[in-house]
Parts: structure tokens; sequence; C-alpha cells
């Protein structure tokens, strides 16, 4: 469903509290016909913002049981992507996104109710190194010196949300896989079960570890659902060495690599659980160069590319079908002359992550825009953008787990979304 502009979302909202039942005991002449159930989860769906949501609840009682009715909730995130809030360094420190960016209020109930310290991991927490966000959940992991083999190994890998402080401590990945490699990667995927609890849906995810074993990529499946690791998939060719891989992006429910070879590009379905090959477009075999996959819109696949000292190209490729589909340059950017700066720092959806000297940048695929997000006087270290509802009714749980922390976190939120409809953050 589409949405709404902030004159249609006022129009909106104000038709919803105008169809509200009398609140005290007014003339019943003066209170309009109520609206069908249907028809007002319709008006309710179309507003983008959590804080129109917000306000719309506070009208009366009947509205604010109609939107905390966990149905409605679960349409609602499907249909509104979580804002960008900010970005978390390696090591766990948040850098909020600032005004005038549009969701800076949000940002800020967020950076006061989690714990981004992850002071509530098994201690010590200051060893806990952040791997990958997605879906509001965090994957971080833990390391330790092998005094034989002179170097630092892979000792634990959990999955938190730092919203409501819940965390999974993940089983170790089967020995006979683990001990042979050096070098690996592990990222977080969306759950995509299709189960018939769509309640336990939300706090399921997946956790997939890939690591070279001799010629062949290999991969081991994690799953929230069943608690065990399994295999999966595998890939031969194309791969010198699994070092040579450049960071994933991801789009459509796929990942994507750049090869050693910079000809191709790896890509994951975690769909059918299957690796294939792509062809690169023609820039990506620059030295130097920056590479960020997004999703372009009409399921075409987009790719941004930086070389150290020029413009930004932005292309697309035309054709999705197989793996011989044809880029086009769309695009071409100016960042200014200090172009040298800028690095990728992620993508989502249809927008891409740029940081320059500490300062943090969306650029959306439809308008071109550049947006601020933060700015600060000091670069970061593997920085990656963090999205997620800020604490109301929307911020439901992402991790279920042993550590609640239940009505605190009831109160916490319920205070934070009367404080959020007194200081709405604009719509993105």
């Amino acid at each position: 469903m589409a949405g709404a502009t902030a004159n249609e979302r006022e129009i909106l909202v104000d038709l919803a509290v105008r169809q509200s039942p009398p609140l005290l005991h007014r003339p019943q002449e003066m209170a309009s016909l109520p609206l069908p159930e249907e028809l007002l989860t319709g008006i309710f769906l179309r507003l983008p913002d959590p804080a129109d949501l917000a306000r719309a609840s506070a009208a009366c009682v009947s509205f604010r049981r109609h939107i905390a009715d966990r149905s409605f909730l679960r349409q609602y995130r499907k249909l509104h992507a979580p804002p960008l809030l900010g970005f978390i360094e390696v090591k766990g420190e948040f850098h909020r996104a600032s005004p005038p960016y549009p969701s800076a209020s949000a940002a800020s109930a967020v950076a006061l109710a989690a714990d981004f310290t992850f002071s509530f991991l098994p201690a010590p927490a200051r060893q806990w190194l952040v791997l990958d966000i997605r879906d509001g959940r965090v994957l971080l992991y833990r390391s330790y010196f092998d005094i034989a083999d002179s170097a630092f190994k892979l000792k634990e890998i959990l999955v938190c949300d730092p919203l409501h402080r819940q965390y999974l401590l993940l089983p170790p990945i089967p020995d006979e896989v683990f001990t042979s490699v050096e070098k690996w990667h592990t990222f977080l995927v969306h759950h995509g079960g299709g189960g018939d609890e769509e309640a336990a849906e939300e706090t399921a995810f997946r956790v997939i570890w890939m690591a070279c074993l001799g010629d062949k990529l290999v991969a081991f499946v994690f799953s929230s659902t069943t608690g065990q690791w399994q295999a999966g998939p595998s890939h031969s060719g194309w791969i010198e060495s699994f070092g040579a891989l450049s960071r994933s992006q991801y789009a459509y429910g796929c990942f994507y690599w750049v090869t050693d070879c910079r000809e191709k590009l790896l890509l994951l379905d975690t769909r059918r659980m299957e690796f294939s090959t792509i062809d690169a477009p023609p820039e990506t075999k620059l030295d130097d160069v920056n590479v960020a996959i997004v999703e372009a819109g009409e399921g075409r696949l987009g790719m941004f590319v930086l070389p150290c000292g020029s413009d930004l190209s932005y292309i697309i490729r035309r054709n999705n079908v197989g793996s011989s589909g044809q880029w086009q340059l769309e695009k071409t950017i100016s960042l200014g002359y200090d172009t040298y700066w800028y690095c990728f720092v992620g993508s989502m959806r249809g927008h891409l992550f740029l940081e320059h000297m500490g300062d943090f940048f969306l650029l959306d695929v439809k308008t071109f825009k550049l947006l601020t997000v933060s700015a600060s006087e000091h670069t970061f270290l593997w920085p990656r953008a963090y999205s997620n509802f800020p604490p109301s009714l929307l911020s439901s749980p992402t991790v279920a787990s042993g550590v609640e922390e239940g009505i605190k976190k009831e109160m916490l939120e319920q205070g934070c979304a009367v404080n959020s409809s007194a200081e709405a953050p604009q719509s993105e």
C-alpha cells in the first residue's frame, strides 16, 4: 500500500480522530457514525510515520486497542520499513542520526532506551565485536588467542536485540569444518521460513557461516527455530581465496560479493539457498574501487561504483535473468573535489550509505539526493547501519531468549511512546 504525503497524513489522522467514540459523556448526536474495522485498518496502515500512529492510538481506548493488536502491528511492520537510526561501530559505539535528518528524534529515543555497550551480554562485554546488523538484530563474536598457532580464533557467536536487551548464544560450529579453516565470513539473514505462527516468525532468524575448504566455498546455516547448524550450499570456481571476496551486499533476498578476478559477482540466493555467479560490469575491474549493491526498483539490481578520486557511477542491470544480464550506466554523480575521502559503509534497499571524514550520508536511488545523517569530528571503524522502530508498540522484540526485562521493559516502552507523541519524528 502506497505511503501518504504529509498533508495526506494529517487528513488521515484527523479523519480517524473525528470518527472516534465519545471520550467523555458528550451528547451522542455530536459523535459521528463509527468507521468499519476494515476501513479503520486501511487508514492506520497508510500512516508512514510511527509517531502518527502513536497520536492516533492516543485518541481513544478503541483506537489504542485496534493499533495495539499484534495482527495489525505485524501488517504495519511488513508494509513500512523501519527508519535508519544511525550507525554502530565494530566495538559497539552508536552514532545516532542527528537533526535535521527526519528520524533524528526517533534515534534519540533509541539511544536512551537501548544498550549499545552490550552490558547485558556474557562478561566481559568489551570482548564482543560486531559482525553484522539486520532487522534490529546485531550479530557479534568474541575470539581467543591460540598460543600454539599464534593466531586469534573464534570462540563464541551470538545474536542480540540491544533495544530489548535480549540475546541468543549460538551453539558451536561443527568441529570437522570449523577446525580446518582460518578465514571465515558470518552474516545475518531474514528467516523466510513461511511458517504458520507469524508471531514466532518475528523473532526467528538465520545466521550463515561461510569459509573456503580446499578449492570449495562451503556454508553452514543456523536457524533460531531449530537451534542447530545445518550444512548449506557449496560452490566451486571463480574463487581463489576467501579473503579476496568483497564485503557482502544484500538486495532482493540475495547476497552479493565481488570475486577476486573482478569479472564475476558471487551470488547467494537465501530463498533457494543456492550459490551462482553473474557477470560484473566493466567498472568493477578498476583498482581501488568501492562497490555497493542496491535495489533499483521493479526487481532490477542497481550498483554504485566509486573509483578512488573519481565521480560516483550508478549502473542498473536491465536483464536479471541468467548470468549475462546487461549492465547500463544510469547516472554519474559528482561528490566534489575531495572524492578521495568518501567510502561506502553499506546499503539498504534503495539507499546507499557513505562516510566522509566522520560524516555519514544517505543517497536515495530515486531522487539522487545526498542527505546528511550525522556529523562527527573523527572517523569510525567498520560502521554498519542500524534501522529499527523507536521504542513504542511497533518495536517488537527481534530475538527470543531467556533474557527478559518484563515489566521494566514494558514501562520503558510506554514512557517512550508518550514522549515520541510529544516530539514526533518526521517521515523519511
